[in-house]
């Protein structure tokens, strides 16, 4: 039986299965809400009454292996399409179990549709596109449900089939085009407090599997150490997730982490490690309607004195709405030219110049092809 006809979530089967509905949350029988069009307001609907949102809390995680319990009152699971959750119940959720359902994005595929839906431009497109190609080590920051997985699952297009690519997350949610790829998963500890591995773990295992590319899902805590130093010996184009309100604060994380691993180091060597690991942030942010926007494209430019040097490539501008409520403003490049190219170049191919030339792209643009991508193919 398909999970969806499961009778506990025929009340839920509607915004489950509505394309525009992006992310649900349920606080309670009475108190369900959703996030249409970037928007969250209430879902109108009525799930009875504890008992039967107890069924429905069932009847999500039957499908994933995963189970919730007083003794174990959390946990994150991974819906059969792809669509990612969180369910917690008392006693820590005191007023009954809330899940949270971010669904997963069947519009966004392709390169081009970031650029229809108004994520980013046609030339930062091509920037990025280049930069996965030309193997930079990318970090793409924002808050959370801000578009970053999106961002990074669909930039993974660019990455050539003759490479091997090991995927770690804490809950799978890429989905990768590519046939030579190894995803690994983490483990939570059992009730007995044993049995758990972590995203450092796996990654460590991963240097051992001969990867040409490592995509981490989240960076959250000593796993920058091992990703930063993997970088460092040689491990080129990795991408990963970090939650961060900006490319200043996203390096003060990697800082933050870097120093609580418990490193003996000076913290000029800490910038030092980060500076020369990392190539590009990837900012993600919402507008004023709830559009997820790609607020700056920055790299980090070495060391200025003892502190990493960051350097916008382009950075959004807000303007203000349109007649139909909707937010305008425009990208602007710096005319810097990026110091990846040099990387392009090793791999037989260039960035035109016209691609980061100083100037501005307003929201609402034409988009054509980023270069490298058909219109549905990458």
């Amino acid at each position: 039986m398909d999970w969806l006809e499961h009778p506990a979530l025929a009340p839920l089967r509607p915004l489950l299965e509505d394309p525009q509905v992006t992310e649900i949350m349920i606080n309670g029988p009475q108190r369900v809400f959703v996030e249409r069009g970037g928007v969250m307001g209430p879902a109108g609907l009525d799930l009875g009454d504890a008992q039967q949102l107890d069924l429905v809390v069932g009847a999500l995680l039957q499908p994933t292996g995963r189970t919730v319990s007083a003794s174990h009152p959390y946990v994150d699971f991974r819906l059969p399409d792809g669509s990612r959750g969180n369910v917690i119940v008392p006693p820590l959720a005191v007023d009954g179990p809330a899940v949270t359902i971010r669904k997963f994005t069947k519009t966004l595929k392709h390169i081009n549709d970031l650029v229809r839906a108004g994520t980013l431009s046609r030339r930062m497109a091509h920037l990025l596109a280049a930069a996965v190609r030309g193997r930079a080590n990318i970090v793409f920051s924002g808050a959370t449900g801000t578009g970053k997985t999106t961002t990074l699952n669909i930039l993974s297009r660019f990455i050539p089939e003759t490479e091997r690519i090991v995927t770690i997350e804490d809950t799978a949610e890429l989905t990768l085009q590519q046939k030579h790829v190894v995803r690994l998963e983490c483990r939570r500890p059992n009730v007995e407090g044993k049995g758990e591995v972590t995203v450092a773990q796996l990654l460590r295992n991963a240097l051992r599997m001969r990867p040409t590319r490592i995509i981490v899902g989240e960076i959250r805590g000593d796993e920058a150490v091992d990703m930063l130093q993997a970088i460092s010996s040689g491990h080129q184009g990795c991408l990963a997730v970090l939650h961060a309100s900006s490319p200043l604060d996203a390096v003060s994380r990697l800082e933050m982490m870097c120093l609580s691993r418990g490193l003996m180091l000076p913290l000029w060597a800490v910038h030092k490690l980060i500076a020369s690991a990392v190539d590009l942030i990837v900012q993600h942010d919402f507008a004023t309607d709830g559009t997820r926007r790609v607020t700056r494209i920055t790299e980090c430019a070495g060391l200025e004195g003892d502190a990493v040097a960051l350097r916008d490539l382009f950075a959004y501008h807000r303007k203000g709405a349109d007649a139909s409520g909707r937010e305008t403003g425009e990208w602007a490049a710096a005319g810097t030219e990026p110091r990846f190219l040099a990387k392009c170049a090793k791999l037989g191919f260039k960035i035109p110049p016209d691609v980061y030339a100083q100037g501005a792209d307003p929201t609402g643009a034409a988009a054509g092809p980023a270069e490298g991508a058909k219109e549905n193919e990458p």
